[in-house]
């Protein structure tokens, strides 16, 4: 039988067709059974008949009603018979359905409280067609599921908690029936959340289904089957799959819905066992355990071989099956029961007759089903041939196992008898004749060489075979490394048992070593395709030889004769203990196949080709995957798909309208492309889009729509209202109103808000389209700016705001440049510095003190020396400098020593970027003065000195060079770290410290790519802030004067006189005298 009957359902009032087509010599006779009793088609007034030459097929008369047509519901098998036997086929069933309905239902109305779970209920029309549920709105646009919104099995819409935003009176349970091509849409269910007037209370999870602690399921083998957690709670619970009893497959198991569902792909036996969902909140947990059985229907594990048998002969056909439960195995004959013998599962056919050529099934039934496989065997009677060649020559080395070959062919099967010399070989133990008609003998000798022939009986037909014995010795292969024998390029011929002998004159030793090789495999060979099904196909092999490495598995190839440009393709992998293969294929493709084997040692060549199978034409059965929206261009709608699918007239439906107020029409476009590029159609506009599958069948299944957008065009228009607030002397906060998203023409990904101090910009990029405000932190204090905000989208950023100055408020100064001491006695320090090179604001003097007595002297802006006199020669000081602005005490710079003799001098530098050098020389007290007068002590003293001085003249060189930078040293630093949110979630905030810099300084935002998305360094800091971490640093270095030490102060006898400072040089005075 080529094509069997297959299972229809009908639905309504269509017309449904049996057919059976079967081939043979003679044409084969049809005949049917319905439910085990006889049936004849021809008989029945409500169906046509047709015949044709090898197929028989009936089908209903068109406006049969459904009371006529229920009554052929059943299953049939069809039987298609000659001279040589009867064949049937597979059982298919007719089922006859109704369309689903919807009865009339009550307008649904639900409220509930802000926080509780609902299950909105589908219930679906009792069919035994199986719907797709799609909830949608009015507009049929899809709910929007997620972790806390879930579709159940069951089409039921499950919340896990309730938010305000959940208030609809439009919740619509679509029913799409894939068989039918229909779509039943129930009444719309309005669901009103009252608000809370608290906190939503929290609630620990608890599973809304399955109900209670355990579910039991039992599956079939190659299945695939979803099992499903779904729980209520407050925060949402999120569900966590695992296995108690072993580990959970990877490859044949998928989290799908939000991880509600574990899904098995292809469930084996393997599979069954004990399985666990948690669903997990902040307030607790809920379980549920699943009892996993998996059991199988009856599948081949060794189908019978259809045969040419000669009369006379012992026929016995192997069938072997297996499944869970375990399948009985009954054979038939012609359809029949047969009486013949069956030993576990096989058939025993003894002295067959020309009248036992029949068709033989043999079933494999369970619980779960049957299946069958019809065998021929033919008895016939053909006259004997050999058919391996004649003087063939076999060479092997001694201890190895020969193999002399003859093959026969005939009916009933020739028998052959070796002889050697006249004489019959099978009473030497060493030889064996083997069913094939070949001669084996083991363990080679230097004596077995020589003739030998194969005789047929009973005829007059025979071969001779030569057998030499290879002398190791004779092949360059073959040396000697002292007592080793060493065999180069070693290959099968080389197999044996090697003997190694050692003789004295006094004795002989020996000893026999076996060389086995392994191999990769040879090819299978013999494809066959057996079975054929349209798109399923049996492909059966000869395995060849493994080479003393089991095969481990085989790799099935395909060729698509129509596009073998592509080359050989992988379709399926076969475990090595099989010597067949059921192969799934696509429709309207021209196959070729070949095995590879594969065992330890590596991968055989490729089988040859099998012969050209071809599948038929069908209507696709599903659409094109990763549909998706690659706009790139404004006013243009570019729509992409992967394309995987044949056919006759093969061709894609394109389909698309506007998400939203375009009304239920779609436009269309008929393409062979896996693309399409609409024109004219807005910037960011969102669309519905389908992409259907077609050909000359019919058209594919109806998709879903997937939601898409045209190109972006840069932003229209800036933020506005944007406000400056004043927080302190180094932040403020920005505020600005959200842009109107109509202005934005893109995906609004944030704003960019930028400031500039002088005529240098500074990029700030905030990350979220939601906020409308924004701190920005450690601005410099006295210092004026200008600000602006942007809108920015995928195509690019919108023009900013207009620019927006503020002016910080004054704050404490910066520590002093540089502080110098110099003693002019062991009991005067004189110090000298320079003002902070950032006063933050205006200086008004300066407060100096000195560690002993708690002494501390208040000296005017002006003043930039100081000469303390007194001071204890035998004391150490510790000194610190502060500037002081109308805000309060800056940061100091300090210095300890003790006095020293005139002449020497110690420098204290802040802000010396390469270095800065610390010189403390103490005398002590206790030292010998004459040890002092030493001319090599002067002398060390002496060069010190000089070295001190080039020193201190390098960092006042570098010092003076340190404060300016030019646009070239802010390009290539490092921009400014990125905007973090604030802990409120509302306001984002950044710091800035500001730069040195000249009035031709370009922005960065208009001229380099500092400000372009690339650039973003959200760990980094800037240039100013590196200056700032390294002046931080010394500071940190100079512990600042404790509560406890106290502080020496001189005679508050110091003139305080302030002179007002301009803001536009921060409050550094121009009159201020640097010494050198």
């Amino acid at each position: 039988i080529v094509n069997p009957p297959k299972s229809v359902i009908v639905v309504g009032v269509d017309e449904f067709i049996m057919s059976c087509e079967a081939s043979g010599t003679p044409e084969p006779s049809f005949t049917w059974t319905k439910d085990g009793h006889k049936f004849d088609p021809r008989s029945e007034p409500h169906l046509k008949v047709s015949e044709h030459l090898g197929s028989f097929e009936f089908k209903a008369y068109n406006g049969s009603n459904m009371v006529n047509l229920k009554n052929y519901q059943g299953k049939y098998v069809c039987y298609a018979s000659n001279d040589l036997g009867t064949a049937m086929s597979k059982e298919a069933t007719l089922s006859i359905d109704g369309l689903p309905s919807l009865q009339k239902e009550k307008v649904s109305t639900f409220k509930a409280d802000e926080g509780s779970n609902i299950t909105l209920k589908c219930n679906p029309p009792e069919s035994s067609m199986v719907p797709v549920i799609h909830w949608m709105d009015w507009k049929l646009r899809h709910i929007e599921l997620s972790d806390r919104v879930v579709v159940g099995k069951d089409g039921n819409l499950y919340f896990a908690y309730l938010n305000t935003s959940d208030s609809r009176d439009d919740y619509i349970c679509n029913l799409q029936y894939m068989e039918t091509r229909t779509i039943l849409t129930k009444d719309a269910i309005s669901l009103q959340v009252k608000p809370s007037n608290s906190v939503v209370r929290k609630r620990r999870p608890h599973m809304i289904t399955p109900t209670g602690p355990t579910s039991t399921y039992l599956v079939l083998r190659g299945q695939t089957f979803d099992l499903e957690c779904i729980a209520q709670g407050f925060p949402t619970p999120q569900v966590m799959w695992l296995r108690k009893d072993g580990e959970l497959s990877e490859s044949r198991t998928v989290k799908e819905f939000f991880n509600h569902r574990l899904r098995f792909l292809n469930i084996s036996e393997s599979d069954g066992g004990e399985y666990q969902c948690i669903a997990e909140n902040t307030q607790g947990k809920a379980k549920h355990t699943f009892m996993l059985t998996v059991e199988a229907a009856p599948y081949w594990i060794k189908e019978p071989v259809s045969q040419l048998y000669a009369a006379g002969e012992t026929v016995r056909l192997d069938c072997q099956a297996d499944g869970t439960p375990s399948p009985t195995i009954r054979w038939t004959v012609n359809g029949a029961l047969t009486i013949y013998r069956v030993e576990s599962g096989s058939l025993i056919l003894e002295q067959v007759e020309f009248g036992d050529t029949a068709v033989y099934q043999c079933r494999a039934s369970n619980k779960h089903g049957t299946i069958f496989t019809n065998t021929h065997v033919y008895v016939i009677n053909l006259p004997p041939q050999i058919l391996t060649k004649d003087g063939k020559i076999y060479l092997h080395t001694e201890g190895q196992k020969a193999l002399l070959e003859c093959k026969t062919f005939g009916s009933p099967k020739p028998k052959v008898m070796w002889e050697r010399g006249g004489s019959l070989l099978l009473a030497d133990p060493r030889v064996n004749l083997l069913t094939s008609g070949a001669l084996e003998i083991s363990n080679v000798t230097f004596d077995d060489k020589g003739l030998y022939s194969c005789n047929v009986q009973n005829s007059n037909l025979s071969i001779t075979a030569e057998l030499e014995k290879r002398c190791l010795f004779f092949f360059f292969r073959y040396t000697f490394d002292e007592s080793n024998l060493i065999i180069a390029d070693v290959n099968t011929e080389d197999e044996g048992v090697y003997t190694c002998e050692v003789i004295t004159s006094l004795d002989m030793a020996k000893a026999n070593g076996t060389l086995i090789l392994i191999d990769r495999p040879d090819p299978p060979s013999n494809l066959l395709l057996a079975d054929p099904d349209n798109r399923v196909v049996t492909l059966r092999w000869t395995p060849g030889d493994d080479h003393n490495s089991p095969v481990q598995e085989y790799v099935v190839e395909f060729e698509d004769q129509s596009l073998k440009e592509r080359g050989w393709q992988k379709l399926e992998k076969v475990r090595g203990n099989k010597d067949h293969a059921v192969l799934s294929l696509w429709p309207y493709m021209s196959y070729k196949f070949r095995i590879s084997a594969i065992n330890d040692v590596g991968k055989s060549n490729p089988s040859l080709p099998s012969e050209i199978y071809n599948t038929s034409a069908e209507a696709p059965n599903k659409n094109p995957e990763y549909v998706r929206s690659e706009s790139v261009h404004p006013d243009t709608l570019v729509i992409d798909w992967k394309h995987e699918f044949n056919g006759p007239d093969f061709h894609y439906k394109v389909l698309w309208r506007r998400a939203v107020g375009s009304g239920p029409k779609w436009h269309e476009n008929i393409t062979k492309e896996s693309h399409v590029i609409i024109g004219d159609v807005g910037t960011y506009v969102a669309f519905e889009i389908k992409v259907q599958a077609a050909n000359a069948i019919g058209d594919g299944p109806d998709p879903d729509p997937i939601i898409g957008y045209s190109g972006e065009d840069v932003p229209l228009e800036s933020p506005m209202d944007v406000g400056v607030v004043l927080i302190n002397s180094t932040t403020v906060k920005v505020t600005w109103a959200p842009i109107d998203r109509e202005l934005v023409r893109g995906k609004l990904l944030g704003y960019k808000v930028k400031t500039s101090s002088l005529h240098f910009w500074f990029c700030r990029y905030m990350l979220s389209g939601t906020l409308s405000g924004f701190k920005i932190l450690n601005l410099r204090p006295f210092s004026s700016y200008n600000l602006a905000v942007t809108v920015f989208n995928n195509k690019g950023e919108g023009p900013p705001s207009d620019a927006l100055p503020f002016e910080t408020d004054e704050g404490v100064p910066g520590p002093p440049a540089v502080l110098n001491l110099h003693s002019p006695s062991e009991t005067e320090m004189t110090m000298q510095w320079r003002p902070p090179v950032h006063p933050n604001g205006i200086l008004t003097g300066y407060v100096l003190q000195y560690q002993e007595s708690k002494h501390s002297l208040y000296s005017s802006w002006s003043i930039t020396q100081h000469t303390l006199k007194g001071l204890d020669p035998h004391s150490r000081y510790r000194f610190y400098l502060i500037g002081r602005t109308a805000t309060g005490n800056g940061e100091p710079i300090m210095k300890i020593m003790k006095t020293i003799p005139d002449g020497d001098t110690i420098y204290a530098c802040h802000s010396c970027i390469s270095f800065v050098l610390f010189y403390l020389f103490e005398r002590v007290a206790a030292m010998q003065k004459s040890f002092a007068t030493q001319g090599w002590f002067i002398s060390v003293v002496s060069a010190a000195v000089l070295l001190l001085l080039i020193l201190l003249i390098l960092c006042f060189i570098k010092r003076s060079k340190g404060g300016k930078y030019s646009v070239k040293d802010k390009e290539d630093g490092p921009m400014d770290s990125e905007a973090r949110p604030m802990k409120d979630e509302t306001f984002g905030e950044y710091s800035d410290l500001e730069e040195k810099q000249t009035a031709s300084q370009p922005s960065l935002c208009e001229d380099s790519k500092l400000c372009s998305d690339n650039n973003l360094d959200f760990n980094g800091s800037s240039v100013i802030t590196t200056e700032l971490n390294l002046d931080e640093s010394l500071v940190s270095e100079i512990s600042r004067p404790s509560v406890q030490e106290g502080f020496h102060s001189l005679p508050p006898n110091s003139t305080f006189n302030p002179v007002p400072v301009s803001s536009a040089t921060n409050g550094v005075s121009n009159l201020v005298t640097i010494p050198d």
